[in-house]
């Protein structure tokens, strides 16, 4: 189900009417905003079948293509390229979207441009990112592209009520999931992110009180976890709400520091997703700051 952009669905919608398709299309926006769901949810209308059954089931005319060991590799596109050479089975035409478009490696998008120079029969093609600036110059210009936004708040509240969720937990859930309608999924399907995030609220409100030792021992223990992006995410939204709230008063240090930690937190975000870093350093000069 796509809970809101739907100027954008209308817009796919009615280009399929009008038989007017682009060959390519890159969907750009922040993670969890429901990308890849709009683009699963549009092929399947387009195959005329339902949305659960394109993966559940091996459709013999859509591919899938998402990181493997946190890169996509050539051997994946080289693959893509195979199947996209055959004849479609029972649709149209046959249909790919590559997840995480931003993580295909050098020799990955080199050969992925020789698809978009040259397509082999009837393709629809749907590259999905939240960094797009890390694609070649060359594949974005060679598709059409899609940009997604923040849902407003009222539009998740909306689901959530119509999925029978009581009016405590809708408000805490689309106050919490910052306009990303994948992230109020995810609370909605596993309660105890909700309990979790909260935990990380509250270390983050008393990161201020910690010596540096203590800080350094903390960029260590999380920087050995798994759910590294998922602290950073509650950092960004602790401090952002420090940031707004903060907006009017006559502490323009204070607004300074909170607009340096957000823009440390992102950078460190970036280079996660993007890079090799020494995470432990890179907290650790992050926590120097709060």
């Amino acid at each position: 189900m796509i809970i809101g952009h739907q100027k954008q669905w209308q817009f796919l919608t009615k280009s399929a009417e009008l038989g007017r398709l682009s060959h390519a299309y890159l969907f750009t926006g922040q993670e969890k905003l429901g990308k890849r769901t709009v683009a699963l949810e549009w092929i399947s209308q387009l195959f005329g079948q339902p949305s659960n059954k394109l993966l559940a089931v091996a459709c013999p005319d859509f591919i899938l293509i998402t990181p493997a060991q946190k890169e996509i590799q050539i051997g994946q596109i080289r693959d893509l390229n195979w199947k996209l050479s055959l004849k479609p089975f029972s649709a149209l035409f046959k249909a790919a979207v590559i997840d995480q478009a931003h993580l295909m490696n050098a020799e990955a998008q080199n050969c992925f441009l020789k698809t978009l120079e040259e397509p082999r029969g009837a393709t629809l093609l749907i590259l999905v990112t939240e960094h797009p600036e890390f694609l070649f110059p060359t594949i974005r210009s060679r598709a059409e592209i899609i940009k997604f936004y923040p849902v407003p708040k009222k539009e998740i509240e909306n689901y959530l009520k119509s999925q029978g969720i009581e009016e405590k937990k809708v408000r805490l859930i689309s106050q919490t999931s910052q306009g990303k309608p994948g992230q109020a999924v995810d609370f909605l399907n596993q309660p105890q992110k909700l309990k979790e995030r909260e935990v990380l609220i509250n270390e983050a409100t008393n990161l201020t009180k910690f010596d540096l030792a203590a800080r350094f021992q903390y960029a260590k223990k999380i920087s050995q976890t798994s759910d590294l992006k998922e602290i950073l995410n509650i950092w960004l939204f602790y401090f952002r709400e420090n940031l707004i709230f903060n907006l009017n008063s006559e502490q323009p240090a204070k607004l300074k520091k909170l607009t340096n930690i957000l823009q440390k937190i992102q950078e460190i975000f970036f280079l996660i997703s993007t890079s090799n870093i020494n995470l432990r350093l890179a907290l650790e000069i992050l926590l120097m700051e709060i």
